[in-house]
């Protein structure tokens, strides 16, 4: 069980747990951000225009080519 929850899926795409979790800290933190900021951009149109789309955008550049065949839960 402790090897299915935390080690199996770092291991499908070839980090070790400490590696992946840098990772995935990192895309969460961005994503937090970009929707503090999407949240203005709401209430104020004329800031962060583009901040939401341009975050999305970054995003999958960065994550799209670490595909692997695995279902998410």
């Amino acid at each position: 069980m402790f090897t299915r929850l935390f080690l199996e899926h770092p291991r499908i795409v070839n980090e070790t747990y400490t590696e992946h979790m840098g990772a995935a800290f990192g895309v969460g933190g961005r994503m937090f951000f970009a929707s503090l900021k999407c949240f203005v951009h709401g209430l104020i149109p004329g800031l962060y225009k583009t901040a939401g789309s341009d975050a999305i955008c970054e995003l999958h550049r960065q994550v799209a080519p670490r595909k692997y065949d695995q279902p998410t839960f």
